[in-house]
Parts: structure tokens; sequence; C-alpha cells
């Protein structure tokens, strides 16, 4: 006798409710349900591969997925939506409404987490950087700047998931409600109850009608977060029963939910180690968690790839970015692998699981391929690269602003990249710079083209002139002669924080906290430059100087390389040759690369690839490789001794 599938077995025989929380459990259409369930965000996979993610998904025994909206890419500009329809960098991973219809095609229901803010390691925590800009908005609170600009939103985003739910023929199941609110409190500041109202009205005025819920650390916040008649969820990654006790003391009679098992962690730029839980320490909690028993969202069950600039921040002590990969240590590989993790997952499961359905064989994993080491083919300096830059990205004003404040893109100002101060200064033999507040995030500063400040040799130069840590910091500018020369300060955005109390969501990037002086004396009318580094500025460079940098140069610069494919491949960019910077794949912005780690690798899925020639561009801040490797496997860091 064959196993019914999913769908079979709580649609038939036919829907009359959806999910439901009751004292003894959790109902799917009356019929009794443990979550068993995976974080996946769309945004961070290639579109081509969120089939082959779903399936393995589902063959592991879990019977959802769940996934965040990031409302940065959905509305890239203020009143300009994309959900797959636009022409922006990530157009073709918007999409939601295919993902989710994938999803239900894979035998798995959707919990969605719409925001508008999500944190997951993500820019700003999904939040447009344009929002920035709005005098007087106060974020993520019931203000009604803020809420005027989520209403729109959530007006072009919230009918998508309309038709989509399980009541009505779908696989959407439940919506959470913010997301992790509790942790605003942290400053002192009290949670805004009405803002998680308007959110939930905004809900219901669309028509969602499937279960609503919160989610923050019980431990931590307890209700802080919470609605009255809203389901609580935990998250948490050690002490299950110390959380999940506490769940259920908040709100008695009612099931629990893990809405977040942290099965690994994510790392940070110039971190020592690559983060990993072992799989007998991961194991062990999961086998608590379901005996509790508790249903479970694992986040992250395949983490993928923080792409171009969206890498996110925190501020724990200090500043810290987070690097391009966002491989968690899953249970799924950021290539889309199993692991130790997954298998131990799918036994779990299985003796847990007491509805039995069918499951998928398991999808075989895609092979990964070392390319032949590549010769640089030509380069750009940095005048070159200022010099294609659109004339509408380049602005004069009387003081330095920050990037989000720039008067251009009909107002929304630069969202990414880098930002470039340029004046023309007469400078000593030995001139000081002082750039008042602080630097953020990093920056760069040449004379007449020659690079002056540091290169990021070590973690320690972080606590000198250029980088976030230092504030009114000075530089000496030495010259072989003086008189006047081209000033260039280049800064920057290395991610926006997504986590944490209000008082860290000030993240303007740039230089706007001060004046900046020269021998004292404070410098004015710049010309200011919006490197946002997109797709179409990549792909639109010409006039390439054959061969490398000159060996003599430190400072900006773009190196080309070709590579012909036959079949492209998964791969992964070898940059330990290299210092500082970004990658670009066909026009589309890879991410950053740090030589001091922990990843020393870029993930390269084959679906940005094609057949025929393909253009790899390295943009280096200080010193560029003569040439190009590639490997078969990634490097994600040292693992703790």
């Amino acid at each position: 006798m064959s196993l019914p599938t999913l769908y079979q077995h709580y649609v038939s025989p036919k829907v009359n409710s959806g999910l439901y929380a009751k004292p003894d459990g959790f109902y799917l259409n009356g019929k009794k349900i443990s979550l068993h369930s995976g974080a996946l965000h769309y945004f961070r996979v290639p579109q081509a591969y969120w089939r082959d993610r779903l399936r393995k998904y589902r063959a592991a025994g879990l019977n959802a997925v769940e996934t965040y909206v990031p409302w940065n890419l959905h509305e890239p500009l203020r009143d300009v939506f994309d959900f797959g329809d636009g022409d922006n960098d990530f157009s073709d991973f918007l999409d939601v409404v295919k993902f989710i219809k994938i999803a239900q095609e894979e035998d798995l229901f959707v919990i969605v987490r719409p925001g508008p803010y999500i944190c997951a390691e993500w820019d700003f925590g999904g939040l447009p950087s344009w929002i920035l800009n709005e005098e007087g908005l106060k974020l993520r609170t019931s203000e009604p700047k803020y809420m005027k600009r989520v209403t729109d939103y959530f007006n072009k985003l919230l009918p998508l998931f309309t038709d989509l739910q399980f009541t009505k023929g779908g696989p959407i199941i439940a919506f959470q409600i913010e997301n992790e609110y509790g942790s605003v409190e942290e400053d002192g500041t009290v949670p805004d109850i009405e803002y998680l109202k308007q959110l939930k009205d905004l809900f219901v005025n669309h028509g969602l009608v499937e279960m609503f819920f919160t989610s923050d650390t019980p431990t931590l916040h307890r209700d802080a977060g919470s609605l009255p008649g809203v389901l609580q969820m935990a998250n948490f990654k050690v002490d299950p029963e110390k959380e999940l006790n506490l769940l259920k003391e908040l709100q008695p009679n009612h099931p629990a939910m893990v809405m977040e098992y942290w099965t690994g962690w994510f790392d940070h730029w110039l971190e020592p180690y690559h983060s990993i839980e072992p799989v007998h320490v991961y194991a062990d909690v999961l086998e608590r968690i379901l005996s509790f028993p508790s249903s479970v969202n694992f986040y992250m069950f395949h983490g993928g790839t923080n792409f171009g600039f969206m890498n996110g921040a925190n501020v724990f002590e200090n500043y810290q970015a987070d690097v391009t990969s966002y491989d968690y240590d899953s249970p799924i590989t950021e290539a889309g692998d199993y692991t130790p993790k997954y298998h131990k997952t799918k036994e779990i499961l299985a003796k847990h699981q007491t509805v039995m359905t069918k499951l998928p064989d398991l999808p075989a994993e895609s092979s990964k391929v070392a390319y032949p080491t590549l010769k640089i083919f030509g380069h750009l300096d940095f005048e070159d690269i200022l010099d294609q830059l659109p004339a509408d990205l380049k602005v004069k004003l009387s003081n330095v602003t920050n990037m989000e404040n720039l008067p251009i893109k009909n107002g929304n100002g630069q969202s990414y990249g880098y930002i470039n101060y340029r004046k023309k200064v007469a400078l000593k033999t030995a001139s000081t710079l002082k750039i008042s507040g602080y630097v953020q995030d990093t920056a760069m500063v040449l004379v007449d083209g020659e690079l002056k400040s540091k290169p990021l040799e070590t973690e320690e130069d972080i606590n000198g002139f250029g980088y976030w840590m230092q504030k009114d910091a000075e530089l000496t500018l030495n010259s072989d002669k003086a008189g006047e020369k081209t000033l260039d300060i280049i800064v920057e955005n290395w991610g926006r924080v997504n986590f944490g109390v209000l008082a860290n969501f000030d993240q303007r990037k740039g230089l706007w906290q001060g004046p900046v002086y020269v021998d004292d004396k404070e410098l004015k009318d710049w010309e200011i430059y919006a490197l946002e580094f997109d797709s179409k500025w990549a792909k639109s460079l010409t006039n390439w100087k054959l061969g490398p940098p000159s060996i003599s140069t430190r400072g900006p610069s773009v190196s080309r390389f070709v590579i012909n494919l036959a079949l492209p491949q998964d791969t992964f960019i070898d940059l330990r040759g290299w210092t500082k910077g970004l990658v670009f794949v066909n026009g589309f912005n890879l991410g950053r690369y740090c030589h001091l780690g922990p990843t020393r690798t870029l993930y390269l899925p084959a679906p940005l690839l094609k057949k025929g020639q393909n253009e790899i561009l390295v943009f280096e801040h200080f010193k560029s490789d003569i040439e190009l490797s590639f490997l078969d496997y990634p490097i994600l860091g040292d693992l703790k001794p």
C-alpha cells in the first residue's frame, strides 16, 4: 500500500479549516500535525535551484518550509516594487509567488514571515535604505510616517498571499507578525504594541486568515513582543526545556513551537574561526525539542548566500559585518550539499513523526568543478572607474553627507556600495587630514590617485585610521612637494546592522558626523560620487587597459578575467591571493571577500554562468593579484581547535 502525499492526507476529503492551536497540539484541517519546518530564503538561492532545495527539505521528512520576505529588495526605490518582474540586480530571485507555488508542488506547506523587519543577518534587517532620509520617521513603531511606508508596501505584498492560503487551496498555513519585537526593549524602550496591532490589522484587511504568530526568546523577553490572542513561538539554540517551559507558562493551554531552532551560526569578517555546531550537540537539542513535545522550524535548514551588498552586521560590542557566505553550518550547505546534520535530522524526524506520508528519494548533489586558473585580461584604475560613472550619480555639495541623503535617484539617495568624496586641496609636504566623528564603515584615502591610508593587513588595523573604531581620526598626508592636489576619500558601506536595540538602527553610511579638515581648515565644496556598483554599471565598463595594474600601484582597481565554458557547473572562487573587495560574474555582484577571513572563497552557482564566454570582474581595494583561481570545495574558515 502506497503512502499518501502530505496534501492528500491533510486536504482529503475537502478543506474545512486551516492551522489551529489546541491544548493537545496543532491541527490542520481538523487533523493533528506536528510541524517540522525549515527556513529557506528564496532571495539567497538562485531561482534555478529553488526546486532542488525544496525537494531536499521534503526528502528529509520536513512538512513545511518557512521564509522571510525582504522589503529592501521588493521596494528598492520608494514606490517602485519588484516581485520578480523588475529590471533590478535581484529580480530573478524575487518571484515569491513562484517560490511558494513550487513549495506546494514539492508537497510542502509554507510559513511566511513578511516583516516588515526580518533581521535574517540581512542588510538593515530587510528595511529599505531610503527610509533613512525621511525626517522624523521612527523605525519599527506606530509613528505615522513609518506606518505610511509599511502600509504602502504591504498593500502591494500581502495581496500576493491571499489566494495562496491553505483554506483557499494554497500552501500557506501561518504568518508571523513583525519579528523578534521583544528585542527592542533592551535599551529601555517599551515595545510599541500599537505597532503590532496595526500590522495585524493590515494582515486582516488584506484577507489573511491563516494562523498568526509572534516569536522571541522567552527567557530574554518573555511576552514583551507578543499580542493578546496571537500565538507566541520560541527562538533559541540551547536549553530547550527552560525556553519551552517558560513559553508554556506564558500561554497555558497552547501547544509549543520553536520558530527558530538555530541549527548553527553565522560568521563575521575578521573572526578567527568558522562557526560550527557539533552534530551530537545539535541532535541532542533536537531530540529534546521534539520530546517536549514541541513542533520545530529549523533556522536555517539551508542558509544560502548574502549575494551582492546584502550582508547584515551586528553591534554586540563593536560593529561586525557578516560574511558573504550564509552557510550557517546548516543541515544543507551553502552549495546545496548534504551534511551529517542532514542525515541525523532525517533519522530523528522519522522517529518522531506520527503521520506517515510519502517522501521523495534524496536528490543528487550538484557536481562541483575547479576551473583552470585564469590570467588577468585587463584592468581599470580608480580614475577610469570614476570616468565611467553615469553623470546622474555625481553631485556637488558644500558639505559631506551620508549616502542615503545624496540628492540622486529621485530622492531615494544611494543604497549600497561605496561613496567617494573628492576635493582639490592645497597640501604641504606633510599635511594632516582629520575626519570628524566616525567613518561608516571603512575609508581609503587617495592623493592624486596614490593610496595614502594603510591597507587592511591585520585585524589590529581596524583600530587605526580609516575604520569604524576610531573617532575624529587623523592621517598624515606625505607628498614629495607641496601644491594643489586631488583628495579622494572612498567610504565603503560594509553592511547595515540587522539586529538589536532601536538605537543601533541609525545606519547612515559614509561621512556625515562632522566636517573634514586638512591642517585644521574645514573643507567645503565637494564632488561626491555614488559608486553603487550595480549590474548595469558592471556590464557597461569599457576601455580596458591590457594586463594587470602597475605592480607599484596600491589602491582601488577593477581586474577583468574571461572564461569560456562548455558546461557551467558550481564552483568556488579562491580569493586567498587578494586582499579586500568584491567579485562580479556576468555583471552580477557575487559578494564581498576579505583576506582576514574567516571565509576565503566565494560560492559561484552554475545558474550565474552561461555556455560560452563569461566575464568575471574583481574590484580590489588595495593590491590586485594577477590571476584568479577556482576550487571544487569552499574554504569557510579555520575550525576552533
